[in-house]
């Protein structure tokens, strides 16, 4: 998620100082993603540096105001405007954890998948519960934040059939068949081991 061109659309609104960045930014995604004020001057400071934002006016509290200049609003409308790219490999903690746990001798992989199932559940209903708990689903605070939450509930539970489908998988090798020993082979300095084809390449 880019917190920096998040900042920049709600600057883009009007000139803010850096709490107020910051509660601007809790209200339009429902405090799903805090930010600390040390974050948001970084961010802002990183702004400035690239000709995005100015310093502006400073009111009597000594709040400092900042604001976008042409620059950023350019940058602004062409993030709008532009597919959020994904990249072709994973670094999924899970995903990586499962892919390990499948190849490594003596490892129940079925416990490790149930214990994140039990998990996944939780925190689903935990959304869900959530979700359901808004007061005024009309209001343009509540419709941002449960759309963020919608999507949350949409990845836990994208997650939950991957480990039934993983684990259906994986029962089809009962003796671990897929456990790999230590390689023999050297692999040379600066070149990992190529073992088929790299995900990069299958998307192509």
């Amino acid at each position: 998620m880019s917190v920096r061109q998040s900042l920049l659309a709600i600057l883009d609104q009007g000139p803010c100082y850096g709490y107020q960045l910051r509660a601007e930014f809790d209200r339009r995604t429902g405090s799903t993603w805090p930010l600390n004020v040390g974050q948001i001057y970084n961010t802002l400071d990183r702004l400035e540096r690239d000709g995005l934002v100015a310093k502006g006016d400073v009111d009597e509290h000594g709040h400092v105001y900042w604001q976008i200049t042409d620059a950023g609003s350019v940058e602004v409308h062409r993030w709008l405007a532009s597919p959020v790219e994904r990249s072709q490999g994973t670094r999924d903690e899970l995903a990586v954890k499962l892919a390990v746990a499948a190849t490594l001798p003596g490892v129940d992989v079925a416990g490790i998948i149930q214990t994140q199932r039990r998990a996944s559940l939780a925190q689903l209903q935990s959304l869900n519960r959530a979700k359901y708990a808004g007061a005024n689903p009309d209001g343009p605070e509540e419709l941002a934040w449960s759309l963020v939450v919608d999507s949350m509930i949409f990845a836990a539970e994208a997650e939950v059939r991957w480990l039934d489908h993983t684990e259906q998988r994986l029962a089809l090798h009962p003796d671990h068949a897929m456990a790999l020993e230590l390689s023999t082979e050297k692999p040379k300095r600066g070149r990992p081991v190529k073992a088929g084809t790299s995900l990069e390449e299958a998307a192509r």
